[in-house]
């Protein structure tokens, strides 16, 4: 029976507590067979100092398994798992997650990254362990697994079938200290993540879940998905739930049957889906997702330019018309709708942009209470025509984790980047200027601790500058940021 230290770094600047959902999910098929302790960044002082106590607990064979997403969490795993390879050079390193899955040779180039798992891990992981066990030495034969041949070339196996997680065994909450997860959010007092589905029907071009998932969706059944909201609310007083799904709302019968059996709970919660598969939903199903709970939906509306909607490979009937739809449709039934952009997309960013902007202020017309999350687009390795045409412009992943982790790429991971070769440096202080404006003249409805005097003299101030279209060089908002601290959405409770 292996030992396996599962890490979870820290995820963002403030170490949110975020529940590890992966890592609980990898850790529930281990149970009976491979021993496994769960060390969360987000939660230790000192990350560093648990995991070397952690791996000293463990008498022969050490082994590390890392979840990594692009940006603070890959900043951080980097010196942590190239410092304990260094003291432990018998210590087994694998990474999984969105970044290796996507970026496995970068991985497997470094001296300190031994095996990566791409895709859906649970099994893939397991299957592993297994082989270790036995003393079979046959990487080639575990579907789903990276590793370096012979000669140390990286290389890669077809990845696995993705599980089904109405099959997988539920979640072990005893290896991790649940009541620090919760948190007060806009949804309620006492709010918790869960994840019910895998995958995604689409195939959007500038989505990294599309590698991973081949157009799969697998959800768990509406009757498990309301069982563990009963346990949420009975064992640990649960009042909100966010789910963290790739596109909860695909099935509209699943999301009806799910909203009738939480009811009775009290209990506000949150999902992400596509607008175009809303507003295919019923009034009934509408009545009862509002009446069950539903506060908020987070939708990729993307740009305001149908062509562009078109490059992207949205699918289904995503257009500029629907977004604007939408708005009004979620205001009559009282739910927010929280629409993220991409901003700056080739082969004419700065007319791509223009119509986006026009797009978000038609959006903050019909629904002043709509929360607009902007993004610059940045590529991911997969073919498809936006692609195509940023490698045209020059552009190159890195090579190497140490590039990686440069600030230069940290900020492209968190699609800030100073140095995307499409988008020059006057269009991203337009598009950034321009942020700053929307969001003092329409404050985010999620920040509860901006007083209504607050939002007055914020939306008088930026009055002038977004009825005229004025937004360069915002210096008085800027001050009004740090007097007043108005929250932007990207940084609210979500």
């Amino acid at each position: 029976m292996s030992s396996i230290i599962l890490f979870n770094p820290q995820s963002s600047a403030s170490a949110k507590p975020v529940l590890p959902m992966s890592l609980l999910a990898v850790g529930a098929v281990l149970e009976g067979k491979h021993r496994y302790v769960i060390v969360d960044g987000n939660l230790e002082k000192n990350p560093y100092s648990a995991l070397r106590a952690a791996i000293d607990q463990v008498p022969d064979r050490p082994i590390l398994g890392v979840t990594v997403m692009p940006g603070p969490q890959l900043e951080r795993a980097v010196p942590i798992c190239r410092e304990l390879k260094e003291i432990y050079p018998r210590l087994i390193v694998i990474w999984g997650g969105y970044f290796p899955t996507q970026h496995w040779e970068s991985c497997l180039r470094s001296s300190f990254v031994d095996i990566v798992i791409r895709g859906h891990g649970e099994l893939v992981l397991l299957a592993y362990l297994d082989q270790l066990d036995s003393g079979e030495e046959d990487l080639a034969a575990i579907p789903g697994l990276a590793h370096r041949n012979p000669a140390g070339k990286p290389v890669t196996n077809p990845l696995a079938p993705i599980p089904n997680p109405e099959e997988l065994p539920p979640w072990n909450f005893d290896h991790i200290p649940v009541a620090k997860y919760l948190r007060n959010t806009f949804l309620g007092t006492r709010t918790l993540g869960y994840h019910s589905s895998y995958g995604c029907p689409f195939f959007c071009n500038f989505c990294a879940v599309v590698n991973m998932v081949n157009g799969r969706w697998i959800p768990q059944s509406a009757k498990t998905v309301a069982r563990n909201m009963v346990t949420y609310h009975n064992r640990w007083g649960v009042n909100a739930v966010e789910f963290n799904d790739n596109n909860f709302f695909t099935s509209q019968a699943r999301v009806a049957e799910f909203a009738e059996r939480i009811m009775d709970l009290d209990m506000a919660w949150w999902g992400e889906g596509r607008i175009d598969t809303l507003q295919m939903y019923s009034q009934d199903t509408w009545r009862k997702m509002r009446d069950s709970g539903l506060r908020m939906v987070f939708m990729g509306a993307e740009s305001g330019s149908n062509e562009t909607l078109k490059r992207m490979d949205k699918g289904g009937k995503m257009s500029v018309e629907n977004t604007l739809e939408m708005a009004r449709f979620m205001r009559s039934w009282n739910i927010v709708p929280e629409f993220s952009f991409v901003l700056g997309n080739p082969p004419d960013p700065e007319e791509d942009s223009r119509k986006t902007i026009e797009l978000i202020r038609q959006v903050k017309k019909v629904n002043p209470d709509a929360e607009i999350i902007m993004y610059l687009y940045t590529p991911v390795p997969l073919a498809g025509e936006l692609y195509d045409e940023a490698k045209a412009e020059g552009f190159a992943f890195p090579n190497s984790l140490e590039e990686w982790v440069s600030p230069e790429w940290l900020n492209f991971s968190q699609r800030r980047s100073g140095n995307i070769p499409w988008i020059n440096s006057k269009l991203r202080n337009q598009i950034h200027d321009f942020e700053r404006v929307v969001n003092a003249y329409y404050p985010t409805s999620t920040n509860g601790r901006l007083t209504k005097n607050r939002r007055v003299f914020l939306r008088v101030l930026s009055a002038w500058r977004y009825h005229l279209r004025l937004y360069r060089l915002p210096v008085e908002l800027q001050l009004a940021q740090k007097l007043v601290s108005y929250q932007r959405p990207e940084t609210s409770g979500f």
